[in-house]
């Protein structure tokens, strides 16, 4: 005592302060401030839900995390969504009414919801808030831990005043076992819960499920108040009589051995190779009984299915049911993620037939200069190739060919079935009716379908490239998979190049420039047939060139700069049909050399110096078209003359991409700018040549006045004698020093457009495409082809929706329009999104596939009846749209005299079978009784109509006071289930707080 007073401040180290919080006292405070947050405090009345609310309302869900010490809760609060009218917010609640959870355990218009959470299910109430424990925490399985929570719930529910029940997840998550509490003014309600393995015998039936009931509530009064029973049965099909699936699996055998038309490889396969409904769940109910009127024991029951007053029906879909164009669409995807070239996947041959075969093809130019007799046309690079071609399918072996040569010359025909025509320069003229016996084209068919590849950047339906999508992809799936691809684009690649050197234009391509809305795949074959078309031109030019009539150049000019549309003579009916306007005009070349353009330095200048030296305005003219109105030269009275020009070199998207790089790195300095310029004016350039040529002695400003009239202005004047006169004059941008127009018209000579060098040069593109064809990977081609072959995939989606006529798949096709219109425009697009696109795809498949398995197994289209028929439909649909489905006039009426000959003709089946035969001792192990259609007169043969239910659920509810024959009356409830493998109660027991 002396040093304790010694020392006064050792005291307060010995002082223990009893005022610090404790975990557990945090802990609820922690459940105090959420529900708080929430704004759960308080009463909570309301009105009660309408019927089908619990199914088609919007249930919200909020959540929180909460800790216990180091254990983490997550605290979630859910809630039907209900819109409150005005009158009803302003209304004063009763200061004794029941909680809204305690009324919803009375309220009968949503028992057994087809989706909800399980607690809304087993309890019926609108809004409760779960604590469980965190994702990855241990569950709470020890009896004092459960206790602790539930103290730890009854306490903030206290402190609090909220009448929202609170529920503790106990056990292993599996078991979904939950405890909880309700409380209100002066009442409780307790939610306990019993979940077993398997079903006592005593409790297999409706009669020992009331004596739980009872003896659970206790009830002193006598008579007992009557007790509301509501009783479902669920009976599970899943035997099908095999016709039932219309959807036969392909002839794999046929298409492997290329028994295959040519027509077939243009269809994608489509629909399910199984069915994809594997389950079809009828639950019969029974919702407003009482105690005394239905009769279910051990030895007897009344509840038999046919005679239940409602009939509902969900269907349950196969777990990724193997479909065929979804099978197709995720092979070829797979094909993106290979790094194989062609010629790692068709390997070589030995080392000697290698060395043979690369001679051949290597010594093909050098053999084109040797002097020889064979004529020219049958000595040329394409003749050279074919006969490496053929010596090297010589030494191939038969079964080294991933393609089947059936398979290969079926695809070839259907790709290029102009190769089958007496007139292959005909094919331009064939290409309308492709496809379409009733002449019509796919433009006038479905405009909407046909345009689908402008968002899809893909390429028209009735195209080249569109069909060679097609292929690859059979071929991939079918037919010997990447290599086989490989061997097809090989095949396709020497078709090219045969065309071109053979003059023949490539089936299935629109004349014209390339077009920038497709794929690069196309725009590059595309620019292939440019360069064919004018190769041919030029050559048919040159052949005609020799006749007295001759062939009159022709001009043809867009509108854009002023210059006039005019149309030439038509050419000879062969080369009119397969060049496009304005593709073709007098030779280009006097010569027969074909690289005219190649000339030397020496002779270019001595042909400038001979034209120099000539007098301008003597100059004889050439390349003229027509007359340019009343128009005259100003410094003769010579009429103005529109020449024929050259027109500007077509180009793919990725030659404008490299030409714009090369322009926009020269920068913004003036030299940067005037070289830009001058690169830009190519076309400028040969438009003045040919124009000094068609018009001798003219000026710039009669090449202005032709080319861009803006540029020169005309003003009105009056002279000396008093007269007006209209003189004209250059515009100020054409006066600036410098203007590229005028160092341009200084430096252009007079030369008509056929002896330029040519602003386009077919050959040299057309080798250019052709190299880029043939150093494609199989990969590569993948990448080109997928948005052809998805855009096919929802053309053929939509035509088998058609058919069927389904809602939601129709606005899913326009949401899958819509993502990959913007995902495949990308040049470079994300392949875990195209996967998830192909995937979308599949679902919709997949719909469709179960719509056209419900109409068969429903017999939609066969009934003779106008309204069953009519019935069937809606019911069909309704069982794709909707969880649930209720069966109007239960098993009497239509859908369900179907349905009770589904389940008799299973009956039958399953009777004959060794396989049910073993199962009906196991069903009688597993305590049930013998079932209501083992009781009940059998049918023919002694087999029931229905098997056991594959479960059975039932309300039980009451209005009795509790603890005490004087408290308040208050609702009971009790929700059974009973399964084969599990057996499980959930009551909630209420009493009263007050007078007990």
């Amino acid at each position: 005592m002396m040093a304790a007073d010694s020392d006064p401040e050792s005291e307060v180290f010995e002082i223990t302060d009893f005022t610090t919080a404790s975990e557990w006292e945090r802990f609820v405070s922690r459940v105090e401030e959420v529900l708080n947050d929430w704004k759960l405090i308080g009463s909570s009345g309301g009105k009660h839900p309408e019927k089908g609310d619990y199914t088609n309302g919007t249930w919200e869900e909020k959540n929180q995390e909460i800790n216990f010490a180091d254990f983490k809760f997550s605290i979630a609060h859910n809630y039907l969504k209900q819109e409150v009218s005005e009158n009803e917010g302003k209304e004063e609640p009763e200061e004794d009414a029941f909680p809204a959870a305690m009324q919803d355990l009375l309220c009968m218009n949503n028992d057994f919801p087809p989706r909800a959470h399980c607690l809304v299910r087993w309890y019926g109430i609108r809004e409760f808030v779960v604590i469980s424990p965190g994702a990855n925490c241990e569950a709470i399985i020890s009896e004092s831990k459960c206790n602790l929570l539930l103290s730890s719930v009854s306490i903030a529910l206290a402190n609090t005043g909220c009448q929202v029940p609170v529920f503790v997840q106990i056990q292993h998550k599996w078991r979904r076992m939950y405890s909880g509490e309700c409380q209100g003014s002066g009442v409780r309600t307790d939610f306990e819960m019993v979940h077993l393995r398997k079903v006592p015998s005593q409790y297999n039936h409706l009669a020992g499920l009331l004596d739980i009931f009872k003896s659970k509530i206790g009830c002193p009064l006598t008579p007992l108040p009557p007790i509301t029973i509501g009783i479902r049965f669920t009976y599970i099909l899943q035997d099908w009589q095999r016709d039932f699936w219309p959807q036969q699996p392909p002839d794999f055998d046929a298409l492997l051995s290329g028994e295959v038309g040519g027509v077939e490889f243009g269809k994608l396969p489509f629909g399910a190779c199984e069915d994809p409904i594997s389950e079809l769940h009828l639950a019969t109910t029974w919702p407003h009984l009482t105690e005394g009127i239905v009769v279910d024991n051990d030895v007897y029951s009344d509840l038999d299915p046919l005679q239940a007053p409602h009939w509902s029906v969900r269907v349950r879909k196969a777990d990724n049911p193997q479909c065929l164009l979804g099978d197709f669409l995720l092979e070829f995807f797979k094909l993106c993620l290979l790094k194989e070239s062609t010629e790692e996947l068709l390997g070589r041959n030995t080392v000697e037939e290698e060395g043979k075969e690369n001679a051949d093809i290597s010594h093909a130019l050098s053999k084109l200069t040797e002097p020889t007799a064979v004529p020219i046309s049958k000595l040329s690079v394409s003749n050279m190739v074919h006969s490496a071609r053929k010596r090297i399918r010589r030494h191939r072996r038969v079964n080294e060919s991933p393609l089947n040569n059936d398979v290969l010359n079926s695809i070839l025909l259907y790709l290029f079935p102009d190769a089958a025509m007496d007139k292959p320069t005909d094919a331009t003229a064939a290409k309308a009716k492709q496809g379409n016996p009733d002449g019509k084209t796919e433009q006038e068919k479905e405009p909407e379908d046909y345009n689908l590849f402008n968002q899809f950047k893909s390429a028209p339906s009735d195209s080249l490239t569109y069909r060679l999508a097609l292929c690859t992809c059979m071929v991939n799936f079918y037919h010997g998979g990447v290599r086989a691809v490989a061997h097809l684009w090989q095949e396709f690649v020497l078709e090219m190049r045969y065309r071109w050197e053979n003059n023949y234009l490539i089936y299935g391509l629109a004349s014209g420039t390339p077009d920038l809305r497709c794929c690069l795949l196309h725009q590059k074959l595309q620019m292939l047939n440019c360069c064919i078309e004018r190769k041919r031109a030029r050559d048919d030019s040159r052949q005609k060139s020799a006749s007295p009539e001759g062939v009159r150049e022709r001009k043809v000019s867009g509108q854009e700069n002023g210059r006039l549309m005019s149309e030439g003579t038509s050419l000879s009916p062969p080369a009119a049909t397969e060049v496009s306007p304005g593709k073709s005009w007098e030779s280009w070349s006097d010569s027969e050399d074909e690289f005219f353009e190649c000339l030397s330095d020496t002779d270019e200048l001595k042909e400038a110096a001979a034209e120099g030296a000539k007098d301008a305005s003597k100059a004889k003219p050439e390349g003229r078209l027509q007359t340019h109105g009343k128009l005259t030269l100003l410094n003769h009275d010579e009429p103005l003359y529109i020449p024929v020009t050259q027109e500007p070199a077509p180009m793919t998207e990725d030659t404008l991409e490299e030409q714009s790089e090369v322009l926009a790195k020269l920068g913004t300095s003036a030299e940067g700018a005037h070289l830009r310029a001058r690169m830009q004016s190519a076309c400028l350039l040969s438009d003045m040549e040919s124009f000094k040529a068609a018009n001798p002695g003219c000026c710039l400003e009669d090449f202005v006045r032709w080319y861009s009239p803006r540029d020169y202005v005309e003003e009105e004047e009056t002279d000396e004698a008093g007269q007006k006169v209209v003189k004209g004059d250059l515009s100020a941008r054409m006066k600036i020093p410098g203007n590229m127009w005028v160092e341009a018209w200084e430096t252009a000579k007079a030369t008509p457009a056929r002896r330029q060098r040519r602003l386009f040069d077919d050959t040299k593109e057309a080798e250019k495409v052709l190299h880029y064809l043939a150093v494609q990977k199989p990969a590569d081609l993948t990448r080109h082809l997928l948005p052809g072959l998805l855009h096919a995939a929802v053309l053929k989606v939509k035509e088998e929706e058609a058919r069927e006529d389904i809602l939601s798949v129709r606005k899913a096709i326009q949401q899958v329009i819509s993502h990959a219109s913007k995902l495949l425009r990308h040049p470079s697009p994300d392949y875990k999104k195209v996967e998830d696109l192909i995937n979308q795809v599949m679902v919709l498949e997949a719909v469709i596939a179960c719509a056209r398995s419900l109409k068969a197994k429903f017999g939609v289209g066969k009934s003779e009846r106008g309204g069953e028929e009519d019935e069937l439909e809606r019911f069909v649909s309704s069982l794709l749209e909707e969880p649930e489905v209720t069966v109007l006039g239960a098993g009497r009426g239509p859908a369900g005299s179907i349905i009770h000959k589904l389940f008799v003709s299973s009956q039958r089946v399953a009777d004959f079978s060794d396989e049910a035969a073993l199962l009906a001792p196991l069903e009688e192990d597993g305590g049930r009784p013998v079932g209501t259609e083992d009781r009940k007169p059998p049918s023919a043969g002694g087999v029931p109509d229905f098997p056991p239910p594959a479960g059975r659920e039932v309300i039980l509810r009451t209005c009795v006071p509790r603890p005490a024959p004087y408290s308040k009356s208050l609702p009971q409830r009790m929700f059974c289930v009973l399964m084969r493998e599990e057996f499980r109660l959930a009551g909630a027991f209420s009493s009263d707080t007050s007078f007990f």
